[in-house]
């Protein structure tokens, strides 16, 4: 990259799966685009320690940008990835309240409170059902109290979709540069100047969705109103346990960061249980946790039932780019702010954001933020 070159009309900071859907739609407009990515290749960052859920928006504040940008980027997703053969499947979500849980009123009436909400914001496919029907879904599930189904929630394969996106954006003349750690934006005449580890470069308009370092982009340019508190999750892997053909989640306890330890299925057959929610001081230690099996393992068995403990090992983690300081009582909504005029930055987008990930990019058309 070089300042004698010609500016760009958009340069967007982070490649991961928000990064390369809004690539594409600023491409698929007919912007010339400039897509910067520290690591050595597209998806490497938070989006590469996705669980894969598609979630149907079930626990955000009706009108929040989180639950508008999750259903329909839910519909939005399921189209591109049937148009772009990306791996994918609709298995369904059960959100139980297990019939041995600990204040199983309370509980089932937190289940209840949480239909209402995803009914008001419009989610799809959502009811609830009997503890005969969840039997009959789930037999190898022991019997429960009370149940949603969330027929639309499913899974997808993240790399496949994030490569998709990009592939599109690049057939559109769009230019990935690696190994493009951004070390400075400063408005210029033109738009934006920005300094890389690959030298300089020239935008009219710049998008911060640099992830885990969103908020240190985001100071570069005088915006330090929002600080990211990075939250670990840990998964542990099942092992000879039966084969579940839903998503499997707990009712989410009050003020928990994350939405409790849940059972994922994985497109190759596999199955996991978590993540978990643990802030943490670095934004990217990725070590291994097997202090939490016995944790993990009593969590597992309320929500699965019997389980020895060799049925259960050690797989990853990943971090979550919060917002919420870990004193604070609620999250907060995804975050899309222009400052100053000509850049935007998406600061917060942690799950649901690969769900919402095209209907964020297409909010950020519509406004003509790109």
């Amino acid at each position: 990259m070089s300042e004698s070159e010609e500016a760009f009309d958009l340069a967007i900071i982070g490649a991961g799966v928000i990064g390369c859907a809004v690539a594409s739609a600023a491409a698929r407009a007919g912007r010339s685009v400039l897509l910067l990515e520290r690591a050595a290749r597209e998806g490497t960052g938070v989006t590469s320690r996705n669980s894969g859920v598609v979630h149907s928006g079930l626990y955000y504040p009706p009108g929040s940008r989180k639950a508008r940008t999750c259903i329909q980027g839910q519909a939005m997703l399921y189209a591109w990835a049937e148009r772009h053969r990306v791996a994918h499947r609709r298995t369904g979500k059960l959100v139980i309240v297990p019939a041995g849980a600990a204040r199983v009123a309370e509980a089932v009436e937190a289940l209840h409170a949480l239909h209402d909400n995803a009914r008001r914001s419009g989610a799809r496919g959502c009811e609830l059902i009997s503890p005969d029907a969840v039997a009959r879904l789930e037999p190898a599930l022991p019997r429960c109290a009370a149940a949603m189904l969330c027929r639309e929630s499913g899974i997808v394969d993240v790399h496949e979709l994030t490569r998709s996106l990009l592939a599109d954006a690049c057939n559109r003349d769009a230019v990935l540069v690696t190994h493009a750690e951004v070390t400075s934006i400063k408005p210029s005449p033109a738009g934006f100047a920005l300094e890389s580890t690959r030298g300089s470069a020239r935008a009219q308009r710049v998008v911060n969705a640099a992830g885990l370092y969103a908020d240190q982009i985001a100071r570069m340019l005088g915006l330090a109103e929002f600080t990211i508190h990075p939250c670990r999750g840990d998964y542990f892997r099942l092992r000879r346990t039966p084969t579940f053909n839903h998503l499997i989640y707990p009712v989410r306890a009050p003020g928990d960061p994350g939405l409790g330890i849940h059972l994922t299925l994985e497109l190759d057959g596999g199955q996991r249980v978590g993540p978990d929610a643990e802030y943490v001081d670095a934004r990217e230690d990725f070590g291994p946790a097997e202090h939490k099996h016995a944790m993990f393992l009593a969590a597992t068995r309320r929500l699965l039932g019997p389980l020895s403990p060799d049925q259960l090992a050690y797989d990853g983690c990943g971090i979550r780019p919060k917002l919420r300081a870990p004193h604070e009582p609620a999250d907060y909504d995804f975050i899309v702010r222009e400052q100053p005029t000509g850049c935007v930055h998406l600061l917060g987008i942690e799950s649901p954001g690969v769900t919402a990930a095209l209907a964020i990019a297409e909010e950020l058309r519509e406004r003509s933020l790109l």
